[in-house]
């Protein structure tokens, strides 16, 4: 982990004269930045996949037909099409399973008060009034909800709500158009699929409780990594 600190460490110093204070916090945001371009081939090759998989829903829904009566039966005819096809049906979950390690990482960096032994002396770093390794508890007991870090907090959620509002319309206005979908939100390679595909577009939501009890720093990497994915995909499934 100490290695990782030195690498944030190294960002904010570039970053130092253009963001004084916050130069920590700006460092985590170009780190989710490079986290993202590095996964980035991986979400293309999954909007490919999602685009094949549309495409083989006319030949799904005679199979839902013919095995209408027998769940089992068609759970594996509907995974053996896919193998046929070559075709992986969940493949569009592996950028974002790929991106936990570098979270988990924020979250324990800026969770400990120490690192290899030292004083961990990123938790000095701020953004704005929030220091990083604060949490919104704390925020609201320093301030309350207008105080100063306060008002951070307020500023991410205020961006985290739009993402997902952006990100539910978005979906929507895809399903009318009978376009093809991210993963979760209205394919069904798996019967039952489609259940959890109707509730995708409210869980972006629930990414606000996470922005509000992780550390500021995870919770800086939550709001940029959701940012950038509702962007990306809509380039990609456009």
């Amino acid at each position: 982990m100490s290695v990782f600190a030195n690498l944030v460490e190294r960002l904010a110093d570039l970053l130092q004269p253009l963001f004084h204070a916050s130069a920590a916090a700006a460092a985590i945001i170009v780190f989710t930045a490079l986290v993202r371009l590095l996964v980035h081939p991986l979400s293309r090759a999954a909007a490919r996949g999602q685009r094949a998989r549309a495409a083989l829903q006319p030949k799904v829904a005679e199979l839902r037909k013919k095995h209408a009566k027998n769940p089992e039966k068609l759970r594996k005819a509907v995974l053996e099409l896919h193998a046929e096809e070559k075709v992986a049906p969940l493949s569009g979950c592996l950028p974002s399973l790929l991106q936990l390690p570098a979270f988990f990482l924020l979250y324990h960096l800026f969770s400990n008060s120490t690192i290899g032994g030292d004083g961990n002396g990123l938790l000095t770093h701020q953004l704005v009034a929030a220091p990083l390794g604060g949490r919104w508890a704390d925020a609201l007991g320093d301030g309350g909800v207008f105080g100063g870090a306060g008002l951070v907090y307020l500023a991410l959620f205020a961006v985290v709500a739009a993402v997902a509002t952006f990100n539910y319309v978005r979906t929507k206005r895809m399903a009318a158009a009978g376009g093809p979908l991210p993963v979760g939100d209205g394919d069904e390679p798996v019967p039952g699929f489609a259940a959890v595909g109707r509730i995708m577009p409210f869980m972006s939501y629930l990414t606000i409780v996470t922005v509000a009890v992780v550390p500021l720093a995870a919770a800086l990497y939550v709001v940029t990594s959701t940012t950038w994915s509702a962007v990306e995909r809509a380039v990609l499934y456009r």
